[in-house]
């Protein structure tokens, strides 16, 4: 399948499954949308060479990276389930399932970081790049993580209308990103 293929059909997925926040210009869910489209850039960039030099330094750094986001994607989405409270009260139309959280979740992973799955998509960004480090990959992954920052502030903005102080306090508490640094 050539790379163009690829891009596209996996953009029509990346598409149907951003709809609803795509409908919602300005949510996070918009923002985020562009990152995925930026991190399927970076895979679509360099599948050719995943797993061609794996001891090499940045090859290594790609898989510790790619791992930490699984392990970061599956810790955050189970608190928020098993601590969040999820239901339909809070839908506003943009929203999938498991972030429709009726409870601050400030446990778990979320004691240390307030978006998980958004450092996830960072690393998983970062890990894509780093199979094959070049200028237009470079380009695109600062473009994810521009996308990403803009997401992760954006949800900061809803959480703060819709949990006020509680929200302000927690982010007191943590950090954005990378516990203790960022």
């Amino acid at each position: 399948m050539s790379d163009t293929i690829l891009f596209l059909a996996g953009s029509a997925l990346i598409v149907w499954w951003s709809r609803k926040p795509l409908s919602k210009p300005g949510s996070h869910g918009f923002y985020r949308f562009f990152a995925w489209e930026a991190i399927l850039g970076l895979i679509v960039l360099n599948h050719a060479v995943w797993g061609d030099d794996p001891y090499s330094p940045h090859q290594f750094a790609s898989w510790l990276l790619m791992l930490s986001s699984i392990a970061l994607v599956v810790m955050g989405v189970s608190s928020l389930k098993r601590n969040g409270a999820p239901n339909t009260k809070r839908d506003d139309g943009s929203f999938y399932e498991f972030e429709k959280t009726t409870q601050l979740v400030s446990r778990g992973i979320f004691a240390y970081i307030r978006h998980p799955m958004y450092t996830s998509l960072l690393a998983l960004a970062w890990g894509a790049y780093f199979q094959d480090p070049s200028l237009i990959g470079t380009a695109i992954a600062l473009t994810a993580s521009i996308a990403l920052w803009l997401t992760a502030t954006t949800d900061e903005r809803e959480c703060l209308a819709y949990f006020g102080q509680d929200y302000a306090d927690y982010m007191r508490r943590t950090k954005r990103f990378i516990p203790f640094l960022l």
